[in-house]
């Protein structure tokens, strides 16, 4: 195995080799490579985003609790839970573009949680722009209590840099 494998975190090596497949690249290491390469560049690019926007790193957050959170899975998509206002969240998926099996973006504004959020296991929706993600690898949120309209334009704002740079990354990966 080259570098890049060797640099992600062992518990995330066995999802990205069933990502090769899913993606539906050759089964060889150089496949293991450039899907570990842009991994840890949207891990980096997650990392950076949090640090200029004032969030920080929590080991889990609970389905009730009125916060809202930016959450990076083992496969590098990006789950946008917006605070509770009303009742309601906003909730948007953004996956890793390469594979095939989960929709690239989606979106719902009335969405609710099943289950705690918690690092290792899934984001789970009864409504959301998804039903469950991959594993989640980071949960962040914002350091200060703010307002929850502040906090969601906040969470969007680094959601659609993060998108960005997650898409420039995938730009990279593409194999001919």
């Amino acid at each position: 195995m080259g570098d890049n494998f060797q640099q992600i975190p062992v518990k995330l090596q066995d999802h990205i080799k069933r990502l090769v497949k899913i993606a539906g690249l050759p089964d060889n290491d150089d496949s293991l490579e450039l899907l570990s390469g842009g991994w840890l560049e949207k891990q980096e690019a997650f990392e950076q985003e949090l640090e200029k926007l004032g969030l920080i790193t929590v080991e889990e957050l609970a389905k009730d609790d009125p916060k809202g959170a930016l959450v990076l899975t083992y496969s590098g998509s990006l789950v946008n839970i917006g605070p509770l206002m009303e009742g309601n969240r906003k909730a948007s998926y953004a996956s890793i573009g390469l594979r095939e099996d989960v929709p690239e973006a989606a979106e719902n504004a009335d969405s609710e949680l099943t289950e705690d959020i918690v690092i290792d296991g899934e984001v789970h929706f009864s409504k959301g722009p998804i039903k469950k993600s991959s594993p989640i690898y980071q949960i962040a949120i914002l350091k200060e209590d703010m307002d929850p309209a502040d906090e969601e334009s906040i969470l969007d704002e680094a959601t659609m840099i993060i998108t960005e740079n997650f898409i420039e990354v995938n730009k990279t990966m593409v194999v001919d």
